[in-house]
């Protein structure tokens, strides 16, 4: 199965939300027009809150790691990288980023 563009993940999200642009990178942003996810070199990365259940599930998963968009070994604590092979997950993952820049 092909992995989800960012227009299909935004049709299973429960709030209306816009794709942009973060980094030159396709992104989801929240109504009030804040970044929650983007797609990188292939992968999902979502704002998904140290800490969270949401942040320690995702960082389990085989691959994942912390977003580190300027490859020079300072990563955004926040955002973790879903890799392509769990994108049947990446609606889960937007979803709880969606969420978490709402709290």
């Amino acid at each position: 199965m092909p992995e989800p563009t960012l227009v299909d993940l935004a049709t299973h999200l429960p709030t209306p939300v816009t794709v942009g642009a973060m980094f030159g990178k396709p992104t989801l942003k929240d109504p009030a027009g804040k970044a929650f996810a983007c797609l990188f070199n292939g992968d999902l990365a979502c704002r998904l809150v140290r800490d969270t259940d949401p942040y320690t599930t995702a960082l389990s998963l085989p691959g994942a790691h912390l977003f580190d968009p300027s490859a020079r070994d300072r990563p955004m604590k926040d955002w973790v990288v879903i890799p392509a092979t769990h994108s049947s997950r990446w609606p889960e993952f937007a979803t709880a980023a969606l969420n978490a820049r709402r709290e």
